[in-house]
């Protein structure tokens, strides 16, 4: 199907991830901003190890407001790590998102990567666009999404948006959440978690509704989730996944604004590289931070507690 056609396609039909029948064979790749693109990178490595022998990966700066000069940074770090195809997909409007020229940028591609900026951006620009359903196309296909900074709070259904707010979150404050683009389930993404002290709006966000999950990543820090179901860490920093779903107690429904939330028994875990947690039943386990290196990056034996 060509690009013309492909788009009236998708227009008529546009996918959505919580149709029937969608099956999740790719990885995203979320990464918690800052990651390094000039030494070791690591982090794009592992984006660039799972586009295959002749991947093509796609940059969208849609979140930026200096999209050549991310494009320019991309472009050479990807091209250094092997990858053989390598575009821009530079979406200023949501009329580039429904174009044929994106639809062209996007054939062939094993992979799109979402670079930071405005989350907001990349949301209104792109959401159930024809752009946004060849990417999910991708995705269930087993290709790879990844994303950094804004592009990885877009990953969520739901995504923090304005407001660092104080420290210890505070009933009712100014905290702004909008819809994501739905690649990952069941999760809330924050990123740049500890370089900004951000613990305390993540808990006071979902305390707001404990069936999600809180994930705060550091830079040069990332998950990757494979087929939905689990993800490992990679990184200098950690992630933090906050499980509100233990909470026994919360005043966030029923104390006036002035007051700091109080929340009772919510389980917060610290992961560094190598761990792994089980997205369906919400448990970490430990692996050697050696088993993501990229010769080694397998299914190690996983380490316990007296190990």
């Amino acid at each position: 199907m060509d690009a013309r056609r492909k788009v009236e396609h998708f227009l008529e039909r546009p996918l959505r991830p919580a149709r029937a029948g969608a099956r999740r064979k790719g990885t995203l790749v979320i990464i918690g901003g800052h990651e390094d693109r000039s030494e070791e990178k690591r982090i794009l490595r592992a984006v660039a190890d799972r586009l295959g022998n002749d991947g093509k990966i796609v940059v969208c700066t849609a979140a930026s407001a200096v999209p050549t000069d991310l494009w320019d940074e991309y472009d050479a770090a990807f091209r250094a790590l092997g990858v053989p195809h390598v575009f821009h997909l530079p979406i200023k409007s949501r009329e580039d998102a429904l174009s044929t020229h994106a639809m062209r940028i996007l054939e062939g591609a094993t992979g799109v990567f979402f670079t930071g900026g405005d989350q907001i951006k990349i949301t209104s620009q792109i959401g159930d666009t024809p752009v946004y359903s060849r990417t999910l196309e991708i995705y269930e296909n087993g290709g790879v999404v990844a994303g950094t900074s804004a592009g990885a709070s877009a990953m969520s259904e739901t995504m923090l948006v304005a407001n660092d707010g104080d420290p210890s979150y505070r009933i009712k404050s100014a905290l702004l959440m909008a819809p994501g683009l739905g690649f990952a389930h069941d999760m809330l993404i924050d990123q740049h978690f500890t370089e900004r002290g951000r613990m305390g709006r993540l808990i006071g966000a979902v305390s707001q509704n404990p069936r999600v999950l809180g994930l705060g990543i550091d830079e040069n820090t990332a998950i990757i989730v494979e087929r939905d179901r689990r993800f490992r860490v990679l990184g200098d920093g950690a992630v933090y996944v906050v499980d509100a779903s233990t909470t026994t107690y919360s005043n966030i429904g029923d104390e006036d604004s002035d007051r700091t939330l109080s929340s009772f028994g919510l389980t917060v875990h610290m992961l560094s590289q190598g761990d792994a947690f089980d997205l369906a039943t919400r448990t970490p386990r430990s692996y050697p931070a050696e088993s993501m290196e990229p010769d080694e990056e397998s299914e190690p034996e996983a380490q316990t507690a007296s190990d």
